[in-house]
């Protein structure tokens, strides 16, 4: 078994109380936590369509200071299973409650030059990103963050997600 990757050397600021008044850097502006508003996906042809879970999925996004970070998306209609026990679930339970979610938890690091931060995956509810670098393009607009993907390939053609998230609090 392989060590896991050191923490990002980086030195990250203290956490400012709510209301201070201070120039916040862009890597401090990530800090906290973020509640999903809109997630899109951009076509070849432009065209915006909704998530492959409608228009209202549900999700937060969370940057620590030390340089961990951690996301959670969910269908808002995600059936519960029959049973309270997760051994008892039924082959099609399970295969319905892993389409419906997408969690990952790792490190992140910012390019503030490049306007994108990388996610650096270390758990992960689909096991083939473990070890994997994510990297999404970055904007902040008031108490506003938006992510947008590079193009990813899906079902042969090239979309551009785009998720934007509200500061809670």
């Amino acid at each position: 078994m392989s060590a896991a990757p050191a923490a990002p050397s980086q030195s990250f600021a203290r956490l400012r109380a709510p209301g201070q008044c201070a120039a916040h850097s862009i890597t401090e502006q990530f800090y906290g936590t973020w509640e999903l508003v809109s997630w899109k996906i951009e076509q070849a042809n432009g065209e915006l369509i909704d998530s492959p879970w409608g228009p209202d999925p549900l999700g937060w996004i969370m940057y620590h200071p030390g340089g961990y970070m951690s996301v959670a998306l969910m269908r808002p209609d995600r059936a519960k299973f029959a049973s309270n026990n997760l051994l008892e679930a039924t082959a099609e339970e399970v295969r319905v409650g892993f389409e419906g979610y997408i969690g990952y938890c790792g490190f992140y690091e910012v390019n503030e030059q490049e306007r994108s931060v990388i996610h650096r995956l270390q758990l992960g509810w689909f096991p083939n990103l473990v070890g994997t670098e994510q990297k999404r393009y970055f904007e902040f607009t008031g108490d506003r963050l938006t992510l947008k993907t590079p193009p990813m390939t899906m079902v042969g053609e090239a979309k551009i997600h785009h998720l934007i998230w509200e500061r809670f609090g």
